[in-house]
């Protein structure tokens, strides 16, 4: 039966290892695995480069985030903090975004389709049917309770981190030594660097979603900050190696655009290019669609204890404590996506544009902590001077702003449409929601 419908509901069971796991693994798959062709093709050999600068990015972003997180248990994640730091119509905005954006979770099943394609081309016929497969399996695996979903998460991490060290070790002699020589470096000049580091934001700003978890942690306050600064840091020094890998053994006309299936055909021998595509691409984009399942719902459940949405949304399992109706929700979206084929470029936009812009207001709230819970800022391991809180607060909204417009100078017109519906759907519905008198904010957060 599904009774129960409250984030206060949810088991806390998640600790250091089990954080760590999820926040590698749902960054890990969503930028080498499914996007670093298309950074190489903006921008050939100098995605490397752009690598880095995402890292940067993603480090200036994330500042103000560790603040919050270090402070409060947040049972509804992003959504709680712009509840409690920014305004009501912030946080229903955010949370109708989020559903809208995070339809990019069918990137992972359709690349992981790819990928066996690369492997046993004979299925080629059967490409969707598989992605459909993918995302049935973890949608059914996270059904039945995170405690689930974590165990099977630690076991494809551990052969996921094996296939791409070897993918590094055997890769790195091969790079050609003209690596940095025009015109295979920076073909679409600085700028192409620069955007193509604000794409990659979301192959290496994953590891923050973990703050989602904040109602089923053990000690969030402690391990959600250290767990993300860890996450981000062993995912930059992977991704290092793998983009120089990626994109310098063979030209740049040969790879962009494509999978790792190529290159890892060229430097691998057999057995282990097999094990390379099975252990690293398909573990990396399994790891990320089961980590994405297990917090992508926690925030739509908060919102609809509060009244944004139909009270039936929040309904929770009673055996397995997991939002049935909301998995289900998000299960559905992805389906129609991999049915009607849309292009994983136009997802993987439509996810970094709608979250950058939900970000810079959350980096931007940060600031708004020693105002709104004085005494639990106060006594907070991340207590900093109020000017300190703000500096920081004000990098990252701006370093979000400037991501958000580079990538729309990238975008074709009826994708810059289709980015600001969304933004102008997200604020209307928020709006017109909390002036009908059904949300009722429930206090979502709480010291830890």
């Amino acid at each position: 039966m599904s009774e129960m419908t409250s984030t206060k509901e949810l088991k806390r069971v998640l600790g250091r290892k089990e954080l760590l796991s999820i926040g590698v693994g749902q960054t890990i798959g969503s930028g080498i695995f499914a996007m670093v062709g298309i950074g190489i093709a903006m921008t050939g050999r100098s995605a490397s480069i752009s690598m880095l600068i995402a890292a940067v990015f993603t480090i200036l972003t994330d500042l103000p985030l560790l603040f919050v997180a270090g402070t409060v248990r947040l049972r509804g994640g992003f959504y709680t903090q712009l509840a409690l730091l920014a305004n009501n119509v912030s946080a229903g905005f955010f949370v109708i975004v989020h559903i809208l954006s995070w339809t990019a979770l069918a990137i992972y099943a359709i690349s992981f389709s790819d990928y066996m394609l690369g492997l046993l081309p004979a299925v080629a016929p059967y490409k969707t049917l598989i992605a459909v497969v993918v995302m049935t399996i973890f949608y059914v695996t996270n059904m039945m309770g995170i405690e689930g979903a974590a165990k099977l998460q630690n076991a494809m991490m551990a052969i996921l981190v094996v296939a791409l060290t070897v993918f590094i070790a055997y890769g790195l002699p091969r790079v050609t030594p003209d690596y940095f020589a025009q015109p295979e470096f920076m073909t679409g000049g600085i700028k192409s660097v620069l955007s193509t580091g604000a794409l990659f934001t979301w192959a290496v700003g994953g590891a923050n979603v973990v703050i989602h978890l904040g109602a089923e942690c053990k000690n969030p306050t402690r391990d959600i900050p250290f767990v993300i600064i860890a996450a981000t840091s062993i995912i930059a020094l992977f991704y290092a190696g793998l983009v120089v890998v990626a994109s310098g053994v063979l030209p740049v006309s040969v790879v962009a655009g494509q999978p790792l299936t190529l290159v890892s055909a060229e430097v691998l021998p057999y057995p282990l290019h097999v094990f390379f595509i099975v252990g690293g691409a398909m573990f990396a984009l399994s790891t990320t669609l089961n980590s994405a399942l297990s917090w992508v719902t926690k925030p739509i459940l908060q919102a609809s204890v509060d009244g944004w949405f139909p009270a039936k949304m929040a309904t929770i399992s009673k055996k397995y404590k997991t939002p049935v109706v909301i998995l289900t929700m998000f299960y559905i979206e992805c389906i129609i996506v991999i049915l009607f084929k849309v292009p994983i470029s136009t997802l993987g936009n439509l996810a970094v544009i709608l979250s950058n812009v939900f970000f810079a207001i959350l980096a931007w709230s940060a600031g708004n902590l020693p105002d709104r819970i004085p005494e639990l800022w106060e006594k907070s391991r991340f207590h900093v001077s109020r000017k300190v809180l703000k500096t920081f607060s004000t990098i990252g909204f701006i370093s979000l702003v400037a991501q958000t417009f580079l990538l729309f100078s990238d975008l074709a017109p009826w994708e810059i449409v289709g980015n600001v519906a969304v933004l102008i759907f997200g604020v209307g519905y928020a709006y017109f929601r909390e002036k009908s008198g059904k949300v009722h904010m429930e206090i979502s957060y709480e010291e830890a």
